[in-house]
């Protein structure tokens, strides 16, 4: 089986999408949006985690602005990734699970497609999960899922003849080999909780795939006087959690170490041992064992089978930070640092055992800082100089008018408006964002975030999970300062009624201000039989 190094990977003419002849004073930013799918903010170094290992993402944070109160519109993929492409709420586009189709999602205009009229060249590489005008505008579009490209990284696996191995890798979440691959029907053994080491060369990953198609058109734009759009999408630390042994070594999960010294064992999560009471409902079945592929409550006699998890995820992880670096060295040398707008961002978080969990739950998860609150790093040395931190209530949706404004572009009119605030006087002239909350949601549970308090509120789908009522669970409260593990919900404490009224009230607030079109339709469409 030959192998290929990074700069070799199958491309598609990029000297046909480029202009040969650059001129040194560029004067439109390009745009790289370095993606990953699922990763908990907590879990980078500049974070202060005692345990992952991230030194590129920490360079990256020291010459950027880092956004420390970032949320999702939705706990999940799609709808977070469409919330961040188009900046409009899940509610307007009707997106609140991975499988729904509005008509609003045909008749928006994407980023991509935004930037393409204005003169880039736009390409996205990895996993995409976007759909209709969400998904329009791209030159270029290699991804790791089957169906978003025709000779995307699934097609590449065959050819190079390692489609053996990562249906090895990919059968520890499924069970089988990806869809469309010829492995579909192939049984393979799933893995207590997604998690075993990969059998895949390291040249050969989902994220050395993202990484090295990304290097390949930086080189090729490095003469050019074409702007780019990119979108650089890794899949990972999305289970299934399939790390490089070589990252994996990185990590010792032989115990449960004090996370002092590197290498004495990695720490506990803080909320490990929550009691099972405490969690929603859906949480609660899976702590209890009801995903066969998740185990938790093998996992829960075994320990180790935790402690691999977590590590396995830390390495994947680092894995990521390891190409991000190699793709902003290539920036650098390319002589297009200065000149880019750098963005680092992820869809939504992971439990990586909090709460004593793994992964989202899609129900009931979303109330919970591992998975609303994302990281967001903006880096733009031709536009801003130095780092800082930011304490602003910041929602992904405010992507889209941040990079329209950094850009220069002017908005064409639109059928639904933009419903994020562009964050560039923030960012250059500290000037507030003056947000008092912001709204996560789900078909389950909309939670309400302001600067300390945090409100779940449980909806009622009456249809979905075999006719469990929500509402029997109740709503969940939540303090920032003396509570950050969210551990004590005190929706029922006296002393916080004001405070909930508030809350409940901004909420009343946000469906009177924020359309709800799609979600509408959706409902009409019965949406209890077409979500995941």
């Amino acid at each position: 089986m030959k192998k290929l190094s990074l700069v070799l990977l199958p491309f598609v003419s990029l000297t046909a999408c480029v202009n040969s002849s650059r001129e040194q004073d560029q004067t439109k930013p390009n745009v790289l949006i370095l993606f990953a799918d699922q990763h908990n903010k907590n879990v980078m170094g500049f974070e202060g985690h005692p345990d992952v290992i991230t030194p590129n993402l920490d360079k990256l944070a020291n010459e950027a602005v880092v956004f420390n109160r970032a949320y999702c519109t939705t706990g999940i993929c799609a709808p977070s990734r469409a919330s961040i492409f188009t900046g409009i709420n899940s509610r307007t586009l009707g997106l609140l699970t991975n499988s729904e189709r509005t008509s609003v999602m045909k008749e928006v205009v994407s980023l991509a497609s935004l930037f393409k009229q204005n003169g880039y060249n736009t390409y996205a590489f990895g996993k995409r999960h976007t759909h209709d005008a969400i998904d329009e505008g791209w030159d270029v579009k290699k991804s790791h899922l089957c169906g978003e490209s025709e000779d995307g990284y699934i097609s590449w696996l065959e050819e190079e003849g390692y489609i053996d191995e990562f249906t090895w890798d990919w059968g520890a979440e499924f069970g089988r080999g990806p869809k469309c691959s010829g492995y579909a029907d192939s049984l393979v053994p799933t893995a207590d909780l997604g998690t075993r080491l990969s059998r895949l060369p390291e040249t050969h990953t989902m994220e050395a795939y993202t990484a090295g198609l990304t290097i390949d058109m930086i080189k090729a734009h490095a003469k050019s006087e074409e702007p780019f759009f990119c979108l650089a999408s890794f899949y990972r630390p999305h289970q299934p959690y399939t790390p490089q042994k070589k990252y994996m070594d990185m990590y010792n999960v032989s115990d449960w170490g004090d996370g002092v010294k590197k290498g004495s064992g990695i720490k506990k999560p803080g909320s490990f041992y929550e009691p099972a009471e405490n969690l929603p409902p859906l949480l609660q079945e899976q702590r209890a064992g009801g995903n066969k592929v998740w185990n938790m409550d093998k996992a829960f006699e075994d320990e180790q089978l935790w402690r691999d998890f977590i590590g396995a995820y830390y390495a994947l992880v680092t894995e990521i930070d390891h190409y991000v670096g190699q793709i902003l060295n290539e920036l650098g040398n390319a002589g297009l640092d200065k000149e880019t707008i750098v963005i680092y961002v992820s869809d939504h978080g992971d439990f990586v055992g909090n709460h004593g969990m793994v992964e989202k739950a899609a129900i009931g998860q979303n109330v919970y800082e591992d998975i609303l609150n994302v990281p967001l790093i903006i880096r733009y040395p031709a536009g801003f100089k130095g780092s800082r931190e930011i304490e602003d209530l910041v929602s992904l949706t405010d992507i889209f008018p941040t990079l329209v404004e950094l850009a220069e572009i002017e908005l064409p009119d639109l059928k639904y408006e933009i419903q994020g605030l562009s964050l560039v006087d923030l960012i250059t002239h500290n000037t507030p964002l003056n947000r008092e909350y912001l709204v996560s949601e789900n078909w389950s549970q909309a939670t309400v975030i302001t600067k300390n308090y945090k409100l779940g509120i449980m909806l009622d789908p009456t249809n979905y999970a075999q006719n469990r009522d929500y509402r029997d669970f109740g709503d969940m409260f939540f303090v920032r300062d003396e509570d950050p593990g969210e551990i004590n919900n005190k929706i029922n404490d006296p002393q916080f009624n004001q405070e909930i009224l508030k809350l409940r009230a901004y909420f009343e607030d946000f469906k009177r201000r924020v359309p709800d079109t799609g979600k509408l339709e959706m409902i009409g469409q019965s949406w209890e039989h077409k979500v995941d």
